[in-house]
């Protein structure tokens, strides 16, 4: 397995860096692509730290061209792409009523359309290596929460994508899974906390874990455990999994 070529779209943080992390102490190849800036390029240092080939490609997911693009370019960099990792997320809450079209279209467009088109344009690469495909999605992609409509509908359509061209690529030796990780110690859950937890944003995590059925014992998921339970469905001993919803979030999404 050793040398395989990995893009992680949404490479710079969180769950993204720290799968690039995992995978390159295997001696793999890691595409980071992210938004530019100082980030990406500290995301990329800390994997060439490791003595890891590593390479920042500028990406908006927004775009369809730009995904095609960066496609293009890890190909060239790396001969090929055996993985491909879709961790580029954006978090929108609230009452559905007040939801703008500019809202809707940018959590849509982050979540959902990026990473199709990121898929698209690898599927002749990951064909060629009869390669994986991990979509990060939600258990919002699996259990409705109640003020994130639109994030669920993002992170739902993510999971059904993931069914559906595992379906498709099967015949390719592509496997594709969706992670459904619950919440997370990410930048994201600090924006969630500043931005919708008003004047109490610790407060606002509590609540978060307020929901865990692990009462007082509950804690916010780990970077390393996605990136560890990603790092496993990449392995040969993952081979029979494809097109599965793979829940890791403390029981959150089993029920109430």
């Amino acid at each position: 397995m050793a040398g395989r070529t990995v893009l992680i779209a949404g490479g710079a943080g969180g769950m993204g860096l720290a799968t690039g992390l995992r995978l390159a102490a295997d001696g793999d190849r890691i595409a980071l692509a992210d938004l530019p800036g100082p980030k990406l390029d500290d995301a990329v240092a800390r994997i060439a730290a490791t003595g890891a080939k590593a390479i920042a490609l500028p990406l908006d997911i927004r775009s369809v061209a730009a995904c095609r693009e960066v496609v293009d370019k890890a190909r060239a960099w790396g001969g090929g792409i055996d993985i491909l990792v879709n961790a580029a997320g954006v978090w929108l809450e609230g009452p559905a009523n007040e939801v703008q079209e500019g809202q809707w279209d940018l959590v849509l467009d982050v979540n959902l359309k990026g990473a199709f088109f990121l898929i698209s344009a690898a599927i002749p690469h990951l064909s060629a290596a009869q390669g994986i495909v991990i979509n990060i999605a939600s258990d919002a992609g699996i259990v409705g929460n109640n003020g994130a409509a639109v994030y669920c509908a993002s992170k739902g359509g993510l999971v059904l994508l993931t069914k559906a061209l595992a379906l498709e690529l099967a015949p390719h030796g592509v496997r594709v899974n969706a992670v459904c990780p619950g919440d997370t110690a990410t930048p994201m859950i600090e924006y969630q906390a500043r931005t919708y937890g008003g004047d109490d944003p610790e407060g606002y995590k509590r609540r978060l874990l307020g929901h865990y059925p692990q009462a007082e014992r509950a804690r916010f998921i780990a970077v390393e455990e996605i990136a560890s339970f990603i790092h496993y469905l990449c392995q040969p001993g993952a081979a029979p999994i494809t097109g599965a919803a793979l829940s890791i979030d403390f029981g959150i999404s089993a029920g109430y």
